[in-house]
């Protein structure tokens, strides 16, 4: 079956939508109601820049099959802009059909056409058929830097604000 890869526009919303709604489950959060999503799918399609579009969209046999969800980053110390690949998802039925590989593909190719000198991703350390995935795909580990986060509560005291 092909795999069609592009950017997301606001038309796609309803199958970005589709797609967030299962990611929930997968990453083990609370089920998102299809509505709630679509709300947030058409916020975000519809301030995207064209210059720098955050969702690729994988379609099979005309369903969404899978996203890959991205940010460009500006020049580190290495003066390259990189993508930082935030999300790669497959939905369950089209798991293990090259959907991830052409979402990959879609997005080294963009990196290449666009003087992009790398992807960078974080996963799961308990998501294996993640790893073997970007493993298998010839992704390197580097364990020179901590995952680190600021959350809601630190946001909140960061701002100067009273915390919720």
């Amino acid at each position: 079956m092909e795999i069609e890869v592009r950017w997301a526009t606001l038309d796609d919303a309803p199958d970005l939508a589709v797609v967030l709604c299962e990611m929930a489950v997968h990453y083990r959060q609370p089920e998102l109601p299809f509505e709630v999503a679509l709300a947030k799918a058409r916020g975000w399609l519809a301030s995207e820049s064209p210059a720098y579009p955050h969702f690729a969209l994988a379609h099979a046999g005309g369903e969404v099959a899978g996203l890959a969800s991205v940010a460009i980053a500006h020049p580190g110390v290495d003066l390259e802009r990189l993508l930082f690949l935030k999300d790669l998802f497959v939905r369950n039925g089209a798991r293990n059909s090259g959907t991830g590989q052409a979402l990959i593909r879609f997005l080294a190719q963009h990196c290449l056409a666009g003087g992009i000198g790398r992807i960078d991703l974080t996963t799961e350390n308990w998501n294996e058929g993640a790893l073997r995935f970007y493993d298998r795909l010839g992704a390197e580990r580097h364990d020179q830097k901590i995952f680190l986060r600021f959350g809601s509560d630190a946001l909140a005291a960061l701002a100067g604000e009273e915390e919720r």
